[in-house]
């Protein structure tokens, strides 16, 4: 058995921007640095955070005034940041760049005099965060048909944004739903689906046809890591998510001659590489990472919290 490896995988640099954030917190303040809702979406990431101090929560009143909160690589409405402000809360905000790119956008839509259409999943964090930068007014989509069932106030003045982790195809399909249905909608001068989870979808697609099963490593909550395993599952290739090694099952890998390995952009390598010492205790006998994006994007820290004089 052979393993394949997608390149691009795992981290990005905005859930890299959003742990250090927390761990600078923790460097510079001391625990415990309060966290509004997982920081990223991945258990072994949390627990580790847990074990250095951040106390994470789901509501700024488990948070006592004064204390450090970090608002979560998700983003937040924007009710939740004016009552930080009220609180006297120390603010941090991990939201990555490309997610507040959406939030602008909303808001300017907003004051455009548009009702938005959202396309992400309901119940979602970053969904609730960019929804909640308007005054009502958006309008959620998680399908073509959703699309159907639509009734907004003025066809002419409408626009859409989307959550960042979709599926590429999803998305698109239900854009030109809705061009199909409003023909004046506008949208977002670039796409919103972040390069990472573009990256990662398209390595996933590359890899599918050379494999015989597909593993992604990833948490059940997070987006795209599910998206991942979903490209993998459409196109025909039986296809399965792992928080860690222990979950993978042996009767998923027996008699396959190539196994295709991912990780959702919030999941670390060191989880894909107890994945791969698994499949070798399992029969693999070589790992080939795939050609693919070179990712080069950093992110800044915030204000506060960058290297200290010497560091």
């Amino acid at each position: 058995m052979d393993i394949l490896l997608a390149n691009p995988r795992g981290f990005c640099a905005g859930v890299d921007r959003a742990i250090a954030i927390v761990e600078q917190a923790l460097s510079r303040f001391g625990p415990p640095i309060y966290v509004r809702h997982e920081v990223v979406h991945n258990r072994f990431v949390v627990d580790d955070l847990q074990r250095k101090g951040a106390v994470f929560v789901e509501a700024l009143d488990e948070i006592p005034d004064g204390a450090t909160v970090i608002f979560s690589a998700h983003g937040v409405p924007r009710s939740v940041r004016v009552a930080a402000e009220a609180r006297g809360l120390n603010v941090f905000d991990a939201t990555c760049p490309l997610v507040t790119k959406v939030h602008v956008e909303i808001a300017k839509m907003h004051d455009q005099g548009r009702e938005i259409v959202m396309i992400g999943h309901a119940g979602h964090p970053e969904v609730e965060g960019t929804m909640g930068q308007c005054d009502g007014g958006v309008y959620l989509v998680e399908s073509v048909a959703d699309v159907a069932a639509l009734d907004v106030r003025d066809p002419s003045l409408l626009a859409y944004v989307t959550q960042t982790t979709l599926s590429v195809d999803d998305a698109a399909g239900i854009v030109a739903a809705l061009k199909a249905r409003f023909p004046d909608i506008v949208g977002p001068k670039k796409d919103d689906i972040c390069y990472a989870t573009q990256n990662r979808q398209d390595a996933v697609k590359f890899m599918s046809p050379r494999v015989d099963v597909v593993i992604v490593v990833g948490s059940p909550n997070s987006s795209n890591s599910n998206r991942l395993r979903e490209v993998a599952a459409n196109r025909g290739v039986p296809s399965y998510m792992v928080d860690n090694a222990t979950e993978l099952l042996p009767e998923w890998v027996e008699g396959r001659q190539r196994v295709g390995v991912s990780a959702g952009a919030s999941a670390p390598e060191l989880l894909v590489a107890q994945v791969i010492e698994r499949l070798r205790a399992l029969g693999a006998a070589s790992v080939t990472e795939l050609s693919g994006v070179v990712e080069r994007t950093v992110f800044p820290m915030p204000k506060g919290l960058g290297a200290k004089p010497g560091e």
